[in-house]
This record gives structure tokens, C-alpha cells and sequence, in this order.
């Protein structure tokens, strides 16, 4: 698990995001934030993204299920 979740560090959030076959705005609405957050973060890297957000991204664009994000 270790090595899976640092390689997915390494990818772009957009990366993710098409991964899960999300757009901007979707993960924006999943996450309750504006679609601009989202796409000013899009290049980044999952690990180079501001912690509180990167808290809230990390489960949507890792987790095959969503049942375990409390929020949702």
C-alpha cells in the first residue's frame, strides 16, 4: 500500500481526476468547492498541492470507493 500511494503522489491531479473519469467540476462538486480551486490545482502534483486541500482530494482521486469519505 506504502508504494502505491507514494507513485500516486507523484501524478498531476488531472491525472487522477481523468483516472477516476471526473471533470473539474465534478470533483469540485463532490468536494463542495468552487470548479476554479480545482483547476488552479490541475498541474500540480498530488504531493505538491496545499495540505488542507490535498486532505480533501486524496481520498476522491485514491479510493475505489467512496462509501468511506465521511463527507459525502
Amino acid at each position: 500500500m506504502h508504494m502505491f500511494f507514494w507513485s500516486v503522489k507523484k501524478k498531476t491531479v488531472k491525472e487522477l481526476r481523468k483516472n477516476k473519469s471526473m471533470t473539474a467540476r465534478e470533483l469540485a462538486q463532490k468536494l463542495k468547492l468552487d470548479t476554479g480551486e480545482i483547476l488552479k490545482i490541475d498541474q500540480m502534483r498530488l504531493r505538491d498541492v496545499p495540505e488542507p486541500l490535498q486532505a480533501l482530494i486524496t481520498p476522491v482521486l485514491t479510493e475505489d470507493e467512496t462509501d468511506k469519505i465521511p463527507w459525502l
